[in-house]
């Protein structure tokens, strides 16, 4: 009877110290995962590095995996809605681009189209560069951020 009541009493400490480890294991796995994030504009629940894509377009694809927006600062600066975009290069050399905004109205509509010039921007490795914008007219309600590669043959030295 001594003997069974010691096995069942290991059975419970090993079951116990299983369950410890399963626990254990599972949070930390769990904190490689990126949780949502709700801060900058809106308030998607999106992780970071994505949060902002909907406000990103890019003229190919593989560029798209070198740049994200990491952060969204936004204010009305007499009636109009400025726009500090911090943009990210996951690459780990230069590149030089070209960027430009598109603002949208309440219902999704261009306002101005074809007005806003395109600006140089050249974002060393790994680097992040604050991208600056200021809305048109006071009836933007959204914008985009195009950001387009500059072919190594227009390079000016």
């Amino acid at each position: 009877m001594k003997v069974m009541k010691m096995n069942t009493a290991i059975t419970t400490k090993r079951s116990a110290l299983l369950i410890a480890a399963l626990a254990a294991t599972l949070l930390i796995s769990g904190c490689k995962n990126i949780p949502p994030v709700t801060s900058g504009m809106g308030s998607d629940q999106i992780a970071p590095g994505q949060k902002f894509s909907k406000h990103l377009q890019v003229h190919n694809p593989e560029l798209g995996k070198k740049l994200h927006i990491s952060d969204i600062r936004s204010r009305t600066n007499n009636d109009l809605l400025e726009i500090n975009l911090s943009l990210t290069s996951t690459y780990e050399k230069t590149l030089k681009l070209q960027y430009q905004f598109t603002w949208f109205d309440k219902d999704g509509f261009v306002i101005e189209a074809g007005k806003s010039p395109w600006k140089p921007l050249d974002l060393h490795g790994m680097q992040t560069e604050t991208v600056p914008g200021l809305a048109p007219t006071n009836k933007v309600a959204s914008f985009s951020l195009y950001v387009r590669e500059v072919p190594e043959k227009f390079f000016k030295f």
